[in-house]
């Protein structure tokens, strides 16, 4: 009895740490939102213009090379990182937050400034399978290094195995995700297609709804990726500048949160968030804009001699 009592114990403590797991995962998940959302949007893009019937398995293959990138790189590399340098935690994030307002920021200067010439030209070659596979699986790395630090930032205060087992929860549910999501985009033009065919009115209308709302929907993708960039990056670099002691900014936005919050009475968790929200969107903005700037110095500097 004494035994089984003991076995019932280690089942309880068992149960109650995956409870622990599972809800810190889901808070690391949520953080990792905004480079979700954008993985998202991006994805679909790599298959544009290539067969049908190779779709999915170029998203297969590229949802393999995103699973090796989070597990067999980067969730060695930041472990060990938060074991014996976590000082550089905060740091690497902000780096990290700075590259996303950099990538929202290019998405809405091209917005404004679409280059025609380069889209002509990306039209006319469209490159072999396993190049568009490896140029996600690149993209990806950069966008998984960052949702494995965000999420890294949220447990840092977990037990070395309790942060191994979360991340790797992390990266696998929310490679499945992305990727479930993608395959279902990707493929809901075909299926639109499909039904379209059917003698059933109510079908064959819904088929080329679907056909329809594809493009819409990528576009929708696009500004709401665009947007959580800049957002999540801004937020990244406002928190991170208070953790280093540059306290002005977080604390010029959080006075705002708080008087928003107070001068709205019931609406006032919801206004206030949208008072952060916007404050970081545009605190991601500005950083996203100076660094396009400089990078596009870099590019013309570079070309000078080029030219000459």
């Amino acid at each position: 009895m004494a035994l089984f009592d003991d076995v019932a114990a280690l089942a309880k403590a068992a149960a109650a740490s995956l409870d622990d797991v599972g809800a810190a995962a889901g808070r690391a998940g949520v953080k990792a939102a905004g480079v979700v959302v954008d993985d998202t949007a991006v994805t679909p893009q790599y298959v544009h213009g290539l067969a049908a019937e190779r779709e999915l398995p170029i998203i297969r293959r590229i949802a393999l090379g995103s699973v090796r990138n989070k597990l067999l790189v980067l969730l060695p590399a930041v472990l060990l990182l938060s074991q014996f340098l976590p000082v550089l935690l905060t740091p690497i994030l902000m780096v990290g937050g700075a590259y996303l307002c950099y990538e929202g920021a290019e998405k809405v200067w091209h917005r404004l400034r679409p280059s025609h010439e380069e889209h002509a030209a990306g039209e006319e070659a469209l490159p072999d399978e396993d190049t568009v596979v490896a140029g996600a699986v690149r993209t990806d790395f950069i966008l998984s290094a960052e949702i494995m630090v965000i999420a890294l930032n949220e447990v840092v205060d977990q037990g070395f195995w309790s942060r191994a087992v979360i991340l790797a929860v992390v990266a696998v549910a929310i490679t499945v995700l992305v990727y479930g999501v993608v395959g279902l985009i990707v493929k809901m033009d075909d299926v639109g297609l499909h039904l379209s065919t059917k003698p059933a009115r109510a079908v064959a209308a819904l088929g080329r709804g679907l056909v329809k709302a594809m493009p819409r929907l990528l576009a929708v993708l696009t500004v709401v990726g665009t947007a959580a960039m800049l957002w999540v990056g801004g937020h990244i670099l406002l928190v991170g500048s208070d953790e280093l002691g540059l306290h002005a900014l977080y604390g010029a936005v959080h006075s705002l949160e708080q008087a928003a919050h107070e001068a709205t009475g019931a609406l006032g968790g919801l206004v206030g968030w949208l008072v952060n929200t916007l404050g970081s969107a545009l605190l991601g903005l500005v950083v996203g804009a100076a660094v396009v700037a400089v990078v596009s110095l870099v590019r013309r500097l570079r070309a000078q001699p080029a030219s000459r």
